[in-house]
């Protein structure tokens, strides 16, 4: 019989999943399964809560993370990847799990703020000096701009992006449907590049030099224009733009397989704490703790977010009739 860490790097390896081990044992350890752009922000996270831990529970632990394409990382879950806690960036892969019977039905309401412990929304990445003037969607449908951001058929990153887009859309013309279509028709006419995920995005506009503008969460842009240098590059935050949560969940099956329930729970209990919050705005995203609001106030731009459930309804519905097969992307992106 395969011991549960073999057993989960050997699934990880099988499945093309990033997976971060300890570099220590400890008596117990919780495995986290996150979207791929969050690498850095739960490796700084989780040393900080292993002590939170030991200091109230006098309990030494360890975290493991696989990152993926959220979409990926909730199949590898179904497939038997046995992780404790999901940590995701759009709902409808918790609640495929949750659907499955490895999350609570209730999953939302047993955390505060429909269990999203904190928010993005979709801002722009441009070169320095924005040279092509780009501050708002309707600049993004020039004939001399060219765009990347992730495949919204593999990427919750990309689903934002295009419904932040339709969102704009619908309020630029008042709903009329054919106006609606044929500005999103151009708008994905004018991708340079659709990567799998946030990550190859970055990669491609980067390091390859494509396209004008990189479109990705908030957070994302802003990490990389820290990391690659703030007088290269420039973040604006449309004026409209979408409401991105980023919910968890602890997996209940397997953390009390793995006789972490205690602890998982813990775990995503920890991300509210004013800790955490904290840590959480340093990486860029938006959180809910009062204190640590007022306190970064200044670096988030005011915009109008707009919800799923204002743009189409419901995700459900967004995944039916936008991202479905044969669904309205895919319908859009035919050359007329």
């Amino acid at each position: 019989m395969l011991l549960p860490t073999l057993r989960r790097s050997l699934i990880a390896a099988a499945l093309g999943l990033g997976l971060s081990a300890p570099a220590m044992a400890a008596e117990r350890e919780i495995l986290n399964s996150s979207y791929d752009i969050a690498r850095e922000l739960f490796s700084a996270i989780n040393p900080e809560f292993s002590a939170h831990w030991q200091a109230e529970e006098a309990e030494e632990i360890a975290i493991q993370q696989s990152h993926g394409g959220s979409s990926a990382q909730a199949r590898a879950i179904l497939q038997g990847l046995r992780a404790d806690v999901v940590t995701y960036n759009q709902v409808t892969d918790v609640q495929v799990l949750a659907d499955a019977g490895l999350v609570a039905e209730d999953w939302q309401e047993q955390l505060p703020n429909n269990a999203s412990p904190y928010y993005s929304t979709t801002a722009f990445l441009v070169r320095k000096d924005n040279p092509k003037g780009i501050e708002s969607w309707d600049d993004l449908v020039r004939e001399d701009v060219s765009m990347v951001f992730p495949n919204p058929n593999t990427s919750g990153n990309g689903r934002y992006t295009y419904l932040a887009a339709l969102g704009f859309a619908q309020q630029q013309f008042d709903g009329d449907e054919e106006q609606v279509h044929d500005f999103m028709r151009t708008f994905l006419r004018n991708v340079a590049v659709f990567d799998t995920g946030g990550r190859g995005a970055t990669t491609s506009f980067i390091e390859r030099n494509r396209g004008d503008v990189l479109i990705s969460f908030e957070s994302e842009v802003n990490n990389i224009r820290q990391e690659y240098g703030r007088e290269d590059y420039e973040v604006i935050v449309p004026p409209v733009s979408i409401l991105a949560e980023f919910p968890v969940a602890v997996v209940e099956p397997n953390a009390e397989r793995n006789g972490n329930l205690d602890l998982a729970r813990a775990y995503l209990e920890y991300l509210y704490s004013e800790e955490a919050q904290r840590q959480l705005a340093g990486f860029n995203y938006r959180v809910h703790h009062e204190t640590v609001v007022e306190e970064f106030a200044d670096q988030f731009p005011e915009t109008e977010l707009l919800t799923v459930e204002e743009i189409v309804g419901s995700w459900e519905e967004a995944m039916d009739i936008h991202f479905g097969s044969g669904g309205l992307l895919e319908q859009l992106q035919r050359r007329r």
